[in-house]
C-alpha cells in the first residue's frame, strides 16, 4: 500500500518552490498506536510529506526524465508534536539541482507557526535503470500526486492568464 501525505497543492512554482497541505484526522491509523491516549503524528510521516512535495518540485523541474529518489534527510527539527484536527502546511523550496540530484529545504507549519524542518537530498536515476532496480509500479510520479500536480497546475494557469486591472 502506498501512503500518500498530502493532501492537495496550495502553490506552485516550477523548479522554485511548492506548498502542500496535510488535514490530520484522528481517523488515521497511525493516530490509534502513536501513541494510546495521547495520539501525535510521528515525525517521520512530516519528513514524509516533505519529501512527497519536494519530490514532485525536483521531478517538474527536469520534466520527469529521471525518476526522483529520497537519498537522505540531511537534517530535520521539529518544535513541537503534530495533533489531530490540526493542518500542516509544507513550504518546500529548491536549493540546488544537478545530474546527480536535487536538495530541498522544507518547514512545516500550522497556523502560520514553525513547527519542523528539513533538508532532503534526492538523487535522480535514468529510467532504464531505475526500472530495472524498481520497476514501473513503484514510483512517486505515477498515480495520485502526479494528479494532484495536475490539479494545481490548472488552478494556477487560469490566474496567471487573468490580466491585471487597469
Amino acid at each position: 500500500m502506498r501512503w500518500i501525505w498530502i493532501d492537495r497543492f496550495e502553490e506552485f512554482e516550477p523548479g522554485k518552490r511548492a506548498r502542500a497541505v496535510r488535514n490530520l484526522s484522528h481517523a488515521e491509523d497511525h493516530f490509534a498506536d502513536h501513541f494510546p491516549g495521547w495520539p501525535v503524528m510521528p515525525a517521520s510521516l512530516m519528513i514524509e510529506g516533505l519529501a512527497q512535495t519536494g519530490g514532485i518540485l525536483v521531478g517538474e523541474a527536469n520534466d520527469f526524465r529521471e525518476k526522483v529518489v529520497l537519498a537522505k534527510v540531511v537534517r530535520a527539527t521539529f518544535h513541537r508534536e503534530m495533533m489531530p484536527g490540526e493542518t500542516l502546511h509544507y513550504d518546500v523550496e529548491l536549493q540546488h539541482m544537478a545530474p546527480e540530484g536535487a536538495s530541498v529545504a522544507g518547514r512545516v507549519f500550522v497556523d502560520g507557526e514553525l513547527v519542523g524542518e528539513a533538508e532532503i537530498f534526492f538523487a535522480h536515476l535514468d529510467q532504464s535503470r531505475s526500472k530495472q532496480m524498481f520497476g514501473d509500479h513503484n514510483f512517486v510520479f505515477s498515480g495520485q500526486l502526479k494528479h494532484m500536480l495536475d490539479m494545481a497546475r490548472k488552478v494556477i494557469k487560469p490566474a496567471e492568464a487573468t490580466p491585471a486591472s487597469a
